[in-house]
């Protein structure tokens, strides 16, 4: 399995790929998560050829990403003008608002479809 995608247009970027410009966490977080992101990554090397398997990984992986985003990180954003605003500064210098790209199944379904028009309805949104 290669690391590129044979059309870009689906699998959008994921933002930058350096390290953001501010600590994101203290040395011992970053080491924590270092690991679990490696454990993630070892286990979707493990799961390489089965894409259900995949999908279920990305879809789990999607859902701490919304609990995170939806209880801790909202509860955890400054109640005042100046400081929150400081804060959207500095995520939008460090990559903007995390999140995690979704492959847009109607796109895809599309792309599937033989090249020759046929008398088919369009797919619906």
């Amino acid at each position: 399995m290669t690391s590129s995608h044979p059309n870009p247009e689906l699998w959008p970027s994921p933002g930058p790929t350096g390290p953001p410009p501010e600590p994101p966490l203290d040395a011992l977080h970053q080491q924590r998560l270092d690991q679990l992101l490696g454990e993630l990554q070892g286990l979707a090397q493990e799961l390489s050829g089965n894409p259900a398997a995949l999908l279920s990984l990305l879809r789990q992986i999607e859902q701490v990403h919304r609990r995170i985003q939806d209880d801790t990180f909202r509860s955890s954003l400054p109640a005042d003008r100046n400081q929150l605003f400081n804060l959207l500064q500095q995520m939008e210098r460090s990559g903007g608002w995390p999140y995690i790209p979704r492959l847009q199944l109607r796109t895809f379904m599309e792309l599937l479809q033989p090249t020759q028009p046929q008398s088919r309805p369009p797919l619906a949104a």
